[in-house]
């Protein structure tokens, strides 16, 4: 009797079947989105971070790609510093925990995504202009951060290595930074136009400074 789950997948294939799955999972946090009350933020929040978890996990087959970048940069932009760093740990500990593996890693990856936050809180001003993304501005913010998020995670080597090994270890991950920064930028392409919109539905204030946001967490 021919076992039908017992199928072997390229990487290629697996990699086409995770994006057809990742992208029924947008399609179904989209008109979840819609079923939200008004000023929603922890709801639309809570919808992030599923995508976020979802989007890490089954994308993983590409290094370094992944849409979390990008979602605690608008998080940070529309909804402020704290609400963004919620997220971002959230994903980072939950994507981790539940299939990528768990370790002090983790921390400094919820760190990166924090910071990431943190710069679009600051920098809403200069990302939403009366309302609209600046895509361009957003785009090119992303990919600078991918760099940026990428050595903060690389700062967890020096727990187990010397300070000696950092340069090199950077400069042999350089590659992967630029996997990281070039998805950040399909991803605000993608992204920025649907996501903008319901960030915007659920906005209820002008994005507070970020620093005073910080300090009161």
């Amino acid at each position: 009797m021919y076992d039908f789950h017992n199928v072997s997948l390229s990487s290629i294939q697996s990699l086409f079947l995770n994006i057809a799955i990742l992208s029924i999972i947008v399609l179904s946090l989209i008109r979840s989105e819609r079923s939200l009350r008004d000023q929603s933020q922890w709801g639309l929040l809570f919808l992030l971070a599923v995508f976020g978890v979802s989007g890490r996990i089954l994308l993983d087959p590409i290094p370094n790609v992944q849409p979390v970048t990008v979602l605690v940069l608008f998080s940070g932009a529309y909804f402020g510093a704290p609400r963004a760093i919620a997220l971002a740990a959230t994903i980072a500990l939950a994507s981790n925990v539940i299939l990528l593996g768990h370790g002090p890693w983790t921390l400094f990856q919820a760190l990166g995504w924090g910071l990431v936050g943190i710069v679009g809180s600051q920098l809403s001003n200069s990302l939403l202009v009366n309302g609209e993304i600046r895509v361009n501005r957003m785009a090119f913010l992303a990919a600078i951060l991918g760099f940026v998020f990428n050595w903060i995670v690389s700062l967890s080597i020096l727990i187990e290595t010397g300070s000696s090994m950092m340069i090199p270890y950077l400069l042999n991950g350089l590659v992967f930074d630029l996997y990281h920064a070039a998805g950040n930028v399909v991803f605000v392409a993608w992204m920025a136009v649907p996501l903008g919109d319901m960030m915007a539905r659920h906005r209820t204030t002008r994005n507070p400074d970020a620093v005073r946001e910080v300090a009161s967490i």
